[in-house]
């Protein structure tokens, strides 16, 4: 998971808002600021125990299970890592679904591999319905603006999270998105997630829903070989459908993948380029935004 591969450095996260193009260097959190308070050497702190029982000339006559025994505790310790950052998470979100519910806006997690199409299908969709109802955005990506300045040539607010190292958001980097897009009541947040089938599968937002796209440039089998990303979504959109006559892809193996992974998952096929399918997006769309208003109504 991704506790070994850098995405909890916080410090190297950005969050810009394009309105004036500045860089926000993003707050260091809490729990990783009081990880960092003490005065002895937090390296030494995690790994000594197995460091000291192995030096790098250990004794190969040593039993083989004690030189397991030092591995399967680091190996603990990773996987006990690994619950407290999505417990913490998971924390973090509950108070952004609380934020979203209490203004009425629906959140839309967008994800994806790379190139799937998701800013293609943002910057269509935010064009074709004008305002009806009104879009906000938070783009996350590694590095540079450029989806946040596509997205931001449409008219619409956005907020662009540069993740540095990072291969996802997560809920306290949305969290801080949120307070510079400062998006209206009664509105819809897409979220655009890094490019990456894996780590965003794990991590909530705290949006009312993950939708992942998969064009037909990719594998049909892409379900299968990520079920937690297919498991956790409850749209899938097939983008770059006028694609299929020039590609290898078989549309039925794909949706019964997917349902095989996910029975509930709903699925729709489109074109955000040439604009073929999309109405049958912007009415699943605006079938949630009517969910929200009932829940609003409700009393």
């Amino acid at each position: 998971m991704c506790a070994n591969c850098g995405c909890s450095d916080h410090d190297a996260v950005t969050v810009t808002a394009l309105a004036d193009g500045h860089a926000r260097p993003a707050e260091m959190p809490a729990q990783h600021m009081h990880d960092h308070d003490h005065d002895h050497d937090h390296d030494n702190h995690a790994h000594g125990d197995h460091d000291h029982a192995h030096p790098h000339a250990h004794n190969h006559n040593r039993p083989h299970h004690e030189h397991e025994h030092g591995h399967a505790h680091q190996h603990g310790t990773l996987i006990a890592l690994e619950q407290e950052v999505l417990a913490r998470n998971s924390q973090l979100a509950e108070r952004n679904r609380g934020w979203f519910e209490g203004r009425n806006i629906l959140a839309l997690n967008l994800v994806s591999s790379p190139g799937a199409g998701k800013t293609t299908l943002l910057e269509r969709t935010i064009r074709d319905l004008h305002d009806e109802p009104v879009i906000s955005v938070i783009e996350g990506d590694q590095a540079t603006f450029n989806d946040a300045e596509r997205i931001g040539g449409t008219g619409c607010k956005v907020v662009q999270i540069n993740t540095g190292a990072g291969c996802h958001l997560d809920a306290d980097m949305l969290a801080r998105g949120l307070k510079q897009l400062a998006p209206p009541l009664d509105s819809v947040v897409m979220i655009e997630n890094v490019g990456n089938l894996v780590c965003p599968a794990l991590f909530d937002l705290g949006e009312r829903a993950k939708v992942v796209i998969l064009s037909v440039t990719e594998g049909d089998d892409k379900p299968v070989k990520y079920p937690h990303m297919f498991r956790a979504s409850r749209l899938m959109i097939l983008n770059k459908i006028d694609l299929l006559p020039h590609v290898s892809f078989d549309v039925e193996r794909c949706i019964d993948y997917a349902r095989r992974i996910n029975p509930d998952i709903e699925v729709l096929q489109l074109s955000a380029t040439t604009g073929e399918g999309m109405n049958d997006w912007y009415v699943w769309l605006r079938r949630q935004v009517a969910v929200d208003h009932v829940a609003e109504a409700t009393p």
